[in-house]
């Protein structure tokens, strides 16, 4: 472990002292909600998601003013910023499917908050383990890469070309489905319990499943993001704050926005040229440092240019802003036909 980790712009110090304040944030925030569930008010929502941004940007600050540069990570406050984006666009795209798992599972506009807040928990807990398998996989293997890369690129075409259609096309994975069939259950939703007993017997809950559907979601959705945030830093350090902090926010960031992500018509679109984009900086970097024997003889390919990061932040920022701007203008032209006909049929959030 401390192979994988150790080597990084973070001492095992700053490791855990970071663990320790993601853990007591989260667990402040489970207790909080744990002892009143309620639907939160905008105003609410927008104080603890300013304060979870404003925290991100100043520990990024503090990364790109106070930092030492390091072997994996030259520049960590650039990196940090333009992971942290990735991540935050990544789990935007990710709201249409939880929107859509709340909605199909009548989850009480109460109890979600607690559904999102233990689902993001087991995100963490899942993407950790991704982000030190990964970390080991690239100290050992230069070559991973290479998959990295194209997979990125598979995903960016897939996106692409499905568009925002596919938000409409969510089914339940396997795992949730074998729950519901083999699982002794109760139709009635228990407060925020995920089982109950009943005569004698044990049960699970509707939130059960729902938790079950958001942390084997959030497994897939890992899948994209952890090889894309390797793609603009190898500081396993990096990676792993980067994916707090984008998923710090997202609980309220599902509540503030609701309504407004199907104005972002475009989202998809821009989501497959910030992945493209990654890919194909990774398999550069992979061709850079080639030790594939099939591939130049197992040399570095000179002509390879490694893409710096200012440059891969201003793609991120860029592409970003393109596409919100132009989703909003485009949408705000749209009739409501016109809208249903390009994000498919309209959800009523508040219904949600």
């Amino acid at each position: 472990m401390n192979a994988v980790l150790g080597d990084s712009v973070a001492s095992p110090t700053v490791w855990i002292v970071t663990l320790v304040v993601t853990t007591g944030l989260l667990l402040i925030d489970l207790l909080v909600i744990a002892r009143r569930p309620h639907e939160p008010t905008m105003a609410e929502v927008s104080r603890h998601l300013a304060f979870f941004i404003g925290l991100a940007v100043v520990f990024g600050l503090g990364l790109w003013f106070f930092a030492e540069p390091h072997e994996l990570s030259p520049h960590p406050g650039p990196e940090f910023f333009a992971g942290w984006l990735t991540e935050y666009s990544l789990s935007i795209d990710n709201l249409f499917i939880f929107i859509i798992i709340m909605n199909s599972f009548a989850v009480p506009r109460k109890y979600q908050q607690t559904a999102l807040m233990i689902g993001i928990v087991l995100a963490l807990i899942m993407r950790a383990i991704f982000i030190v398998v990964g970390a080991a996989a690239i100290n050992e293997f230069s070559w991973v890469f290479y998959i990295f890369g194209l997979f990125l690129m598979y995903t960016a075409w897939k996106l692409a070309k499905e568009g925002s259609e596919d938000e409409d096309e969510y089914e339940e994975n396997r795992l949730v489905r074998f729950a519901e069939k083999h699982l002794p259950a109760t139709k009635e939703w228990n407060g925020t319990k995920l089982v109950v007993k009943e005569n004698g017997k044990r049960l699970i809950t509707p939130m059960f499943l729902v938790v079950l559907t958001l942390g084997t979601t959030d497994l897939l959705f890992a899948l994209d993001s952890i090889p894309a945030i390797y793609g603009l830093t190898r500081d396993p350090y990096l990676v792993f704050t980067a994916n707090i902090f984008a998923l710090m926010g997202l609980r309220q960031l599902y509540f503030l926005i609701g309504g407004l992500l199907q104005r972002l018509i475009y989202l998809s679109y821009g989501l497959a040229v910030l992945l493209g984009f990654i890919g194909v900086k990774l398999i550069l970097h992979a061709m850079h440092e080639n030790e594939l024997p099939f591939i130049n003889g197992g040399e570095p390919i000179s002509w390879a240019p490694d893409i710096p990061i200012w440059l891969s932040l201003l793609v991120i920022v860029g592409t970003l802003a393109v596409t919100a701007v132009l989703s909003l203008w485009v949408s705000s032209r749209m009739s409501d036909s016109e809208q249903d006909a390009v994000t498919g049929p309209r959800r009523d959030w508040e219904d949600g």
